[in-house]
């Protein structure tokens, strides 16, 4: 067995697929009309087909706030800035730091699904040695192994003398 994708039951597919691809500039790989498959592993079901598939006496819930699908941007701050000049963003909340010093963002799609788009990891290393703190700090501050941190240093090929460590 093998996971295939995600499925979410849409509303309206033309403004699902329109969402999907400005805000987060996936593209539809297959369009069958009522089951749209589009990049980065999710499908979208029109409500109405998906009613008829899990039975007539289930009931589809809109925003149950009890999942997300979640993303990583490596330049979170233009990513927010974009968002701020969409009128049709209900955020969950703004933008905030996590304890490991990841930033987020959570806000909604049009059918109430939530959307996070988390800072990459890779960059909130870049971010903490560019602040001076060393590779032990960083994993330190990050809770992450030490390990972990100089391979994000490696990929993003930051030499060892921008940190202490």
């Amino acid at each position: 067995m093998k996971y295939t994708c995600t499925l979410l039951a849409v509303k309206d597919m033309e403004k699902a697929k329109e969402f999907y691809h400005n805000v987060l500039g996936l593209e539809v790989i297959s369009d069958f009309g009522a089951n749209v498959t589009l990049t980065g592993g999710i499908a979208l079901q029109t409500a109405a087909t998906w009613q008829d598939f899990i039975r007539k006496d289930k009931e589809i819930v809109f925003q149950n706030n009890a999942w997300e699908l979640y993303f990583e941007e490596d330049d979170i701050a233009a990513f927010v800035s974009k968002l701020s000049r969409m009128k049709t963003i209900e955020y969950v909340h703004p933008l905030f730091e996590h304890a490991w010093g990841q930033r987020v963002i959570r806000f909604y799609d049009l059918d109430k699904h939530i959307i996070e788009v988390g800072e990459s990891l890779n960059m909130v290393v870049k971010r903490f040695i560019d602040m001076g703190l060393s590779v032990a700090e960083t994993a330190l501050r990050m809770d992450v192994p030490l390990d972990y941190v100089k391979s994000c240093q490696e990929y993003l090929g930051i030499s060892a003398h921008f940190s202490r460590a």
